[in-house]
């Protein structure tokens, strides 16, 4: 099964390594990854006036190139943004019209493209079950905990991705590949975002706060889906670090096809 496929930014660069493990895994999975041909930068971060519309252009441009009605990708602010812009698009005439405007006034985007993020795919198209079934190096014995982030779970009714207060979806992932999936107490809070930038001490402590909840709980390792948190994660912890991992590079791990660190 072919998808449409949005890297985004930090994927294609820095953190290449990651995306070189979902597709190597996905494919594994009998899913092949379609990366769009003129896709552009998200943003990152989404907009919050309602009047802002250039900085959503190229999130509107790729969720038009999308084949099939279907946009994959793996990064969560790049999820963020994208499913935002079109729930945006359905919802906002105002936005729809000005950007239609902009884009393509004769075929203007129908707002029929459905954004995925990849562990939605696992879960809603493929099945944990499944997965498990495909896992040839079950990962027994680690205990493993979730860290989601604030950006793939809220706003909520806009996302859809799972519930922000008490989400499962990794958890439940993290059993599918046979390890002990661990809950703790700030485990879907803001790491720090972008504000490590200009106030890197903020960051510190929302980080040491998280990973102080994890270690009281038991976990060992954290994974987590987002670029960002994992950088916040490993660079800003000033103690009790714990090992982090992208959920691709388990994923890939588990199925036998890790490639690269």
């Amino acid at each position: 099964m072919i998808y449409s496929y949005y890297p985004g930014c930090t994927l294609k660069d820095r953190a290449k390594p990651l995306d070189v493990n979902a597709r190597s895994a996905l494919k594994a999975m009998g899913i092949e990854l379609k990366e769009l041909d003129t896709w552009q930068c998200c943003g990152a971060v989404y907009p919050q006036a309602s009047d802002e519309i250039a900085s959503r252009l190229s999130a509107v441009r790729a969720l038009s190139d999308a084949e099939n009605g279907k946009l994959v990708t793996l990064c969560s602010a790049c999820h963020h943004v994208l499913k935002r812009t079109n729930y945006d698009w359905n919802q906002d005439t105002d936005f729809k019209v000005k950007a239609t405007n902009y884009l393509k006034p004769e075929t203007p985007y129908d707002g029929s493209t459905q954004v995925i993020h990849v562990l939605e795919l696992i879960r809603d198209e493929i099945g944990f079950e499944n997965l498990k079934k495909m896992v040839v190096n079950p990962l027994t014995g680690r205990k493993i905990g979730a860290f989601y982030g604030c950006m793939v779970l809220r706003p909520g009714k806009a996302l859809a991705f799972d519930d922000p207060e008490n989400p499962t979806i990794i958890e439940d992932f993290i059993k599918a590949l046979g390890a002990e999936p661990v809950k703790y107490a700030y485990r879907n809070e803001c790491c720090g975002a972008y504000v490590a930038l200009e106030d890197k001490s903020a960051a510190e402590t929302q980080v040491d706060r998280a990973l102080n909840s994890a270690v009281r709980a038991g976990c060992e390792e954290l994974i987590t889906a987002c670029p960002l948190c994992l950088y916040n994660l490993v660079h800003n912890a000033t103690a009790n670090k714990l090992p982090v991992k992208y959920f691709t590079e388990l994923l890939a791990e588990a199925l036998g096809v890790k490639e690269g660190e």
